[in-house]
């Protein structure tokens, strides 16, 4: 199976909102990825609109020539924006105001009525889904339930553990992508992915796709975006031989 690669550029958002001015362009951002060789463009529109804005989300789905992802909490609010624009797919995540970042996955099991609606008006409007989930067998068991046929793995435990607990956060990756796959569910993953951490997650062989955001943005400092996202699918690429 090959591995295809989305590109989260919604930090170079928070560096135009840092100065609230109207660089460095987005859509700029988009060409470079993907004549780069990215298979999409993953964004997330947050609640409190402090990266990407709603103006961007119309404006990368008319640009954009590959597959947009576009990440959203479980709401009515955000679940009417992404069938109103229509991306290739919309990726339910948790969300909550005072994080740095998306911290953990969803609780498919307890949030199971919610998932399930968004889900399915997402759907219906033709929108494949998938849902940011922890790599723990429960909650996919209730996966195809919600109707969904995506998931992306939270990597960022796994990413931030050192030791044996590295170790551990690994396996724990490698069971839940068996386990989704034996049921027929596609199994993308990402957070805290960098250059140094993901080649073994890209060399599971049941992986689909690889989302990843800031380490490419930061090595993009030194390098450019173009650069940055070749040097990552070609990590990818030798994990894969």
């Amino acid at each position: 199976m090959s591995l295809e690669l989305g590109v989260n550029i919604d930090h170079i958002a928070t560096l135009r909102q840092a100065r609230g001015t109207i660089y460095p362009n987005l859509l700029d951002a988009v060409t470079l990825v993907e004549a780069a060789g990215a298979d999409a463009i993953t964004i997330h529109l947050r609640e409190d609109r402090r990266h990407i804005q709603d103006a961007d989300v119309d404006a990368i789905r008319k640009h954009c020539q590959r597959r947009l992802n576009l990440e959203l909490a479980a709401t009515d609010e955000m679940v009417a924006i992404a069938c109103g624009v229509m991306p290739d797919d919309a990726c339910i995540v948790p969300e909550k105001r005072e994080e740095l970042t998306t911290e953990g996955g969803l609780d498919v099991i307890g949030q199971f009525d919610r998932i399930q609606q968004s889900t399915q008006t997402l759907r219906d409007a033709g929108i494949r889904v998938s849902l940011f989930i922890e790599p723990d067998v429960e909650q996919i068991k209730r996966v195809l339930d919600v109707g969904a046929s995506v998931i992306e793995l939270h990597t960022g435990t796994y990413a931030n553990a050192t030791g044996d607990a590295k170790k551990y956060e690994f396996e724990r990756i490698v069971g839940a992508t068996a386990f989704a796959d034996n049921l027929g569910i596609q199994v993308n993953a990402g957070h805290g992915l960098d250059y140094d951490n993901t080649a073994i997650i890209a060399a599971i062989p049941q992986i689909k796709e690889l989302n990843i955001g800031h380490a490419m943005i930061a090595r993009a400092v030194f390098v450019g975006i173009k650069q940055a996202t070749e040097e990552m699918l070609a990590i990818m690429e030798k994990a894969r031989l």
